[in-house]
């Protein structure tokens, strides 16, 4: 999957239930079906994977040896706590576990990121504290990243 592409403001309704802006939904792949994966952000976000994309978050986690390693176990328990398999209704909805709700503090204006090969549902207040950055703060952010990348190589 090459990834999603959009930022989309939404809301909740009062079941929790999330509905799926119309130019999302047509990019996500056919074999998608009506089945996502959602799960806790780093950050104090959710996030929302196709389940193929899913498979390959967790097929990366279990390709890490943790036999000797109790804080790699404590990761991976960490990161997968809290996933849930939610279901497209026939209405393009997808209802967000409550206590998920509850950790990323959403409640009726939430923003959809499209964040690669996944979609990050933020509550608007934290999407725009997120991206509240100067000038200067920006620049140190990219240098980093580009350092790190050409580290890599």
């Amino acid at each position: 999957m090459n990834g999603f592409i959009g930022e989309y403001t939404c809301r909740l309704d009062e079941k929790g239930r999330l509905s799926l802006p119309s130019r999302l939904r047509a990019q996500f792949p056919e074999s998608a079906g009506n089945q996502l994966v959602v799960n806790r952000g780093f950050e104090k976000c959710l996030v929302l994977y196709t389940k193929e994309s899913w498979l390959q978050e967790t097929a990366r986690l279990n390709a890490v040896d943790d036999f000797m390693s109790p804080e790699i176990r404590r990761f991976k328990r960490i990161f997968t706590n809290g996933a849930n398999l939610v279901q497209i209704d026939s209405a393009q909805r997808v209802l967000i576990p409550k206590k998920l709700l509850e950790y990323a503090e959403l409640h009726s204006d939430v923003v959809l990121n499209a964040f690669n090969n996944k979609v990050e549902i933020w509550s608007l207040k934290h999407y725009e504290n997120e991206l509240d950055v100067n000038a200067d703060e920006m620049s140190r952010l990219a240098q980093n990243f580009f350092q790190q990348q050409s580290g890599k190589q």
